[in-house]
């Protein structure tokens, strides 16, 4: 059975519950499910967890679900039990999954594509994320340049042929991705991973056309985007999540991120998730509610570009806040979704706003419970 309650909004509703659109893409509202990983893959494979997990949240009303950062090759996992798309028989899974939410949900569906670089190679979060030996099932990590995670392994800095072969692999998975049905790709380019390392002047001490000047720390991580740009078809966005800032001093800033993200932008990037951090465990960082949604509001500013605010958001009302006073254009949710898979039902509740609902809930909908009325549903 398929349908679900009008995701129509008023007027004069919510902004969270707008709805709107990236290239071809429509979105039903703002609301979009971040990438979580979940470590739980094997030799990259998605499995029924991922089904569980992505396909529960691929039914909660959200607008977009972007999964957690999918390597693009062997290398490219932070953990064993990161998700891959390094090669074709991987696609199977994925279709499924896309098959489930397209059939029983309205949330579309993007991929995050990332490369671990030197943060690679270590066990599970929940084993405390050690190096692993390659006794231990480890393998050799790489980055800008020859600068370890603190306690972890030294990574190989990868040379021009490597780095021709990590385009081409962004570019490979990004076809399988397209194959498999999703809507949109998130380049993973922040928290210290191999696109990040180098951007940011702690990490890249190179000597050659990509260290430096910002220019050059610059031009590899846009090789890569412009690569996948051309990969993938021209009606689907691309977004790309930055860390605006190190939080460190000396580190990358967020006057290189509006640098950085005006030369996305003219290669035809839709939006930018701002994240901040991730470098190393120096890193001083106010943590609190909308943290780090200033970075997305002065990137939409500057660059005139659609942002996504993330880093805990937890309540509608600071949802709401995060789109009516212009800090970003999308909310992205990730722990609050964790612990409460429905929050953008009790979220349309709360704000008169109007989202999907799955038909096999019908019973549960507020207008059921209060008037004992009919549920309209609408086809898909």
């Amino acid at each position: 059975m398929t349908g679900g309650v009008p995701v129509s909004t008023p007027i004069d509703g919510p902004r969270l519950f707008a709805p709107t659109d990236l290239r071809d893409l429509k979105l039903a509202n703002r609301i979009v499910v971040s990438p979580m990983g979940q470590h739980s893959a094997e030799d990259g494979y998605l499995n029924d967890w991922h089904l569980a997990h992505l396909g529960q949240l691929s039914v909660s009303g959200a607008g977009l679900l972007i999964t957690e950062a999918v390597a693009v090759e062997p290398r490219g996992r932070i953990s064993p039990g990161c998700l891959g798309l390094w090669s074709d028989t991987q696609i199977n899974g994925y279709q499924r999954l896309i098959e489930f939410s397209r059939r029983y949900g309205a949330t579309r569906m993007g991929i995050q594509l990332g490369h671990s670089g030197r943060k690679g190679s270590v066990s599970q979060s929940w084993f405390g994320q050690k190096s692993l030996t390659e006794d231990a099932g480890g393998w050799e990590i790489l980055s800008a340049s020859r600068i370890a995670y603190p306690g972890r392994k030294e990574p190989t800095p990868i040379n021009h042929e490597g780095m021709a072969a990590v385009t081409a692999d962004f570019c490979a998975a990004a076809r399988r991705a397209h194959e498999a049905g999703f809507d949109l790709i998130e380049i993973h380019a922040a928290h210290g991973y191999l696109i990040h390392s180098f951007l940011s002047p702690l990490l890249n001490q190179r000597d050659d056309a990509y260290g430096g000047t910002l220019e050059n720390r610059m031009r590899f991580p846009l090789q890569i985007f412009r690569a996948v740009r051309e990969a993938w078809p021209a009606g689907k966005p691309i977004g790309v999540r930055v860390s605006a800032t190190d939080w460190i001093e000396g580190g990358w800033a967020l006057e290189d991120t509006i640098v950085f993200a005006r030369a996305l932008k003219a290669m035809g990037c839709d939006y930018i998730c701002a994240s901040t951090g991730g470098v190393g465990p120096e890193q001083d960082i106010p943590v609190g509610p909308l943290y780090q949604a200033p970075f997305a509001a002065a990137i939409r500013r500057e660059v005139d570009i659609a942002t996504m605010a993330v880093g805990l958001i937890t309540e509608p009302e600071q949802a709401e806040q995060v789109l009516t006073e212009g800090m970003a254009d999308f909310v992205a949710l990730g722990r609050a979704m964790l612990y409460n898979p429905r929050w953008p039902w009790h979220a349309a509740e709360q704000l008169g706003g109007q989202t999907f609902y799955p038909v096999q809930y019908d019973r549960a909908h507020p207008s059921m419970r209060r008037n004992n009325a009919f549920v309209v549903y609408r086809d898909r």
